[in-house]
């Protein structure tokens, strides 16, 4: 436990280092409340160290032993139906999107672009959500049919984002930035580990499939598609 309380406190290093020489080198002035900032930087060390635990013993394994539990099965529609919902599931609980979707909404009314009042700031927060997680859903879809297929991740993600690029030209000016944010937020604490774990545990599973080559890229479909489909919810929305 204390070596592993070591490993998290040396990744977190950079990050002291450099908050400290611009508090003190930079702007010359001492650290405010070092006692609660030294509180805090032990919390974040424990929290962190037995967030990773979590991940190993929890998170990956579920999701490649269910992975690799459909691939046995044989059932492809089974296994595309728990691909969306695993999606879907993971999105509508990350708290990163929960606080992008209501600033968003925030926002949103003060610039007039909806109503402001709580009532139409929760349901276009509701909305925002509701699209993001089921782009991100039909992404896991579309990143299983790619390990199935065997097709190549390099041609579905350059199509990809020249679509994004095309659809910029045509989205309201206001849902550009929080379609692109839209596609890093999806990509958080409890996405990645259940979405990685996913495809390592399924080309694992399936004859002539390599992990290294086929198990990642899941997360590049997670982050692509929210782009695209916030980008057509403001145009829905602007009409």
């Amino acid at each position: 436990m204390l070596f592993a309380c070591g490993n998290s406190f040396k990744d977190l290093l950079p990050i002291i280092i450099v908050v400290a020489f611009f508090q003190l080198v930079v702007l010359q002035q001492p650290l405010p409340n070092l006692f609660d900032i030294s509180v805090g930087l032990i919390f974040v060390v424990v929290g962190l160290t037995f967030f990773i635990f979590g991940l190993e013993l929890g998170l990956f394994s579920i999701g490649e032993s269910m992975a690799q539990a459909f691939a046995r099965k044989g059932s492809v529609m089974w296994l595309l139906v728990f691909s969306f919902c695993l999606g879907f599931g993971t999105t509508i609980a990350e708290p990163a999107l929960t606080a992008v979707t209501s600033e968003a909404a925030l926002v949103a009314a003060k610039g007039g672009m909806i109503a402001d009042n709580t009532e139409s700031m929760h349901r276009y927060a509701y909305s925002l959500k509701t699209t993001v997680a089921f782009s991100v859903g039909l992404a896991l879809v579309v990143g299983v049919l790619r390990i199935l297929k065997g097709w190549a991740i390099q041609h579905m993600i350059i199509g990809g984002y020249l679509l994004v690029v095309l659809l910029t030209f045509f989205a309201p000016r206001e849902i550009i930035g929080i379609a692109y944010d839209s596609g890093g937020v999806t990509t958080s604490t409890i996405t990645v580990p259940l979405v990685t774990a996913l495809g390592v545990g399924l080309s694992s599973s399936i004859k002539g499939r390599s992990p290294m080559v086929d198990g990642f890229g899941l997360i590049a479909f997670a982050s692509l598609l929210p782009m695209m489909f916030v980008m057509v919810f403001g145009m829905v929305v602007s009409l």
